[in-house]
């Protein structure tokens, strides 16, 4: 039904545009490197494979990084390098983002001066794959869709491990079409979930994160127990691999605690970020969850450690000082 001509006047020329714009773009032809610029911002441990997999792909790429060496892997495959995270996005029709903070996410894409959002033009998607609070991934939703833009929040699970063999678990929120267009990039790193609107992906990461705290305290209090038993700790491991006790994190971690690998593949300050973000939905929702307030606690020890910049698997620390036990002599036989 037509509008009366009174409202047609509130309506402005761009805006009319802009519409249009938006609602040709859901239907546009299939995202391909013949026809789609991808910027990336935060090239860390997860984010530098990520990019690797879109630039073999044939994918143009222009990344950001605060700080710039960390992406001199990616230019020497052929990625361009941004000034900032608004210089990327004006040369990119789809922006990634994976950083630490709700605060650097904030930062890189909202910053009115030098955020991405900023230089996207109309028909532009930003995605987020930083795990963060479902609450902003609903603002940089609405002010995506002010500038007629599209926002998507895609946070992963799976590790360095999961992002070199493009393996992720990617959870969704947003919208579906939106979603669905973007999978010829999401299915070069992983596995895309969709879990509904704007936030949803934080939130399904957000349970992962709760699933998996418990799950590393499970792991390294059976590593010592069995330490203590007087087991040999590798044949251990071995032995519950394949039944009710095997999981993920056992076969992700088992034998980096093994031998003693404790660098990051997902570092302990970030993971208190996160469980710190679930205890504050937790307490928003009006539920307990003790198993995620302990083992938040146990994580929040490794970093009044100093041990902030290790990875998950470090846990072990804890369970070895609060039983005055080393596993070190284990591991050296096993």
């Amino acid at each position: 039904m037509p509008l009366p001509l009174s409202q047609l006047r509130l309506i402005s020329i761009p805006q009319v545009i802009a519409r249009r714009y938006m609602a040709s773009s859901a239907a546009a032809e299939p995202i391909s490197p013949s026809n789609t610029r991808v910027g990336w911002i935060g090239t860390g441990v997860m984010g530098l494979s990520m990019c690797s997999h879109l630039i073999r792909a044939g994918y143009m790429l222009t990344v950001f990084n605060r700080t710039p060496s960390k992406a001199q892997p990616l230019l020497k495959m052929g990625a361009h390098q941004a000034d900032n995270p608004l210089s990327l996005a004006s040369n990119s029709d789809v922006v990634f983002s994976i950083v630490g903070y709700p605060s650097d996410v904030r930062a890189v894409l909202l910053d009115p001066h030098s955020g991405a959002l900023a230089g996207l033009r109309p028909g532009g998607i930003l995605v987020d794959m930083t795990t963060s609070e479902p609450s902003l991934a609903v603002e940089i939703a609405a002010a995506a869709s002010s500038k007629s833009c599209h926002s998507i929040d895609a946070p992963v699970s799976g590790g360095d491990r999961g992002a070199k063999n493009g393996t992720l678990a990617i959870f969704t929120g947003g919208e579906e079409s939106v979603v669905k267009r973007l999978q010829p990039l999401f299915s070069l790193m992983g596995k895309v979930n969709y879990m509904g609107g704007s936030g949803k992906g934080q939130f399904a990461k957000l349970a992962n994160q709760i699933t998996i705290a418990s799950t590393m305290v499970g792991l390294v209090e059976g590593m010592v127990y069995a330490h203590k038993a007087g087991l040999d700790v590798g044949l251990y491991l071995d032995a519950i691999s394949t039944g009710a006790a095997g999981s993920k994190s056992l076969d992700l971690y088992g034998q980096r605690i093994l031998k003693r690998d404790l660098g990051p593949g997902f570092y302990v300050n970030h993971f208190v970020k996160d469980l710190g973000i679930c205890l504050k939905e937790c307490q928003n929702m009006g539920i307990s969850l003790p198993g995620l307030a302990l083992a938040q606690q146990l994580y929040v020890s490794l970093r009044a450690h100093g041990e902030g910049n290790l990875g998950t698997q470090a846990l072990i620390l804890v369970l070895e000082r609060l039983n005055n036990v080393s596993l070190a002599p284990a591991i050296a036989s096993s």
